[in-house]
């Protein structure tokens, strides 16, 4: 059984490809995550996948239905937590809830039973008569995230949920998040938070220029794509030891700005070296998935 199928989906613009022939599979209960730098297509998917964009080719099945001919029918049970919050500022926290609500024709009476749950979900029960200007970013957030399951939808989709909020916000967001899939809810996921997709994916993708280039599971990307220890040395020696010593000591090294990152099966020889060391400071890790999304896409900017 899956919530979502894709199959050989496409999407060019101008004659580029956007989205370039995706594969992948939601199952109930998971959280999905689809990670990449900008412009990698991850936004043209989403679209695709909800049937507001015409796709060039391929095939998506979303909850039971085709999105080329049933779009509608699936979005009924889908929640939407779009990049940048659109809540409507001349409503109440109330008010946005109930207005949203109605777009899915649920009756007044069965909304004043939901909201309530929502409001408590979010936090904001005492906020609930409050206009939206006065809110804090992270307040909206949550609103928003209440807002899309007032239809209790089967599959949320979010799109960088947590993006500009403080930590002490984001950390509330993933608990909630938590709660949800401990209620069988399934969640397809986009983030720039490297961490945000490692404590809350069972299972991701990471995309570039439209292709699916790994999927798995964050442990199974990080032991197939990189190596299981880094290092990272800091300073004005940084360079100059690196290609004296951390070349020799390490599997791989890689410089980016003042940083020159080593990575190594064991990096005791390196660790120790440099603890006798005055030019230069390090910080001694373990590999994680940000590692393997740089090493997959790369370091350079993109705008």
């Amino acid at each position: 059984m899956t919530h979502l199928a894709v199959s050989k989906l496409r999407k060019s613009y101008d004659g580029r490809d956007v989205v370039a022939g995706l594969d992948f599979e939601l199952v109930p209960g998971e959280c999905f995550g689809l990670l990449g730098p900008n412009g990698a297509g991850k936004t043209t998917t989403l679209r695709l996948i909800l049937g507001l964009t015409q796709p060039d080719g391929g095939n998506i099945t979303l909850l039971d239905h085709d999105v080329a001919t049933h779009a509608r029918e699936a979005r009924a049970r889908v929640g939407v937590v779009p990049q940048l919050d659109n809540l409507d500022p001349d409503f109440t926290v109330r008010e946005n809830l109930l207005v949203y609500g109605r777009y899915f024709g649920m009756p007044r009476h069965d909304l004043e039973q939901r909201i309530p749950e929502l409001l408590d979900y979010a936090g904001l029960t005492t906020r609930a008569d409050t206009r939206i200007q006065t809110l804090s970013g992270g307040m909206k957030r949550r609103l928003t995230l209440a807002r899309a399951l007032i239809n209790d939808p089967d599959l949320l989709f979010l799109d960088e949920p947590t993006t500009g909020l403080d930590p002490q916000a984001r950390h509330l967001i993933w608990e909630r998040l938590r709660q949800l899939m401990l209620r069988g809810k399934t969640l397809l996921l986009t983030t720039h938070f490297m961490e945000e997709a490692e404590r809350l994916c069972h299972r991701l993708a990471i995309m570039d220029h439209g292709r699916i280039i790994a999927i798995g599971t964050p442990r199974e990307l990080i032991v197939a794509h990189i190596e299981p220890e880094v290092v990272e040395v800091y300073g004005d020696g940084a360079e100059d030891w690196a290609a004296s010593t951390g070349t020799r000591l390490a599997e791989r090294c890689e410089k980016h700005g003042e940083t020159v990152f080593c990575y190594a099966r064991d990096a005791h020889a390196l660790a120790a070296n440099l603890a006798d060391q005055n030019s230069v400071r390090y910080l001694h890790r373990r590999a994680n998935l940000e590692d393997v999304f740089l090493k997959l896409t790369g370091r350079e900017l993109r705008d």
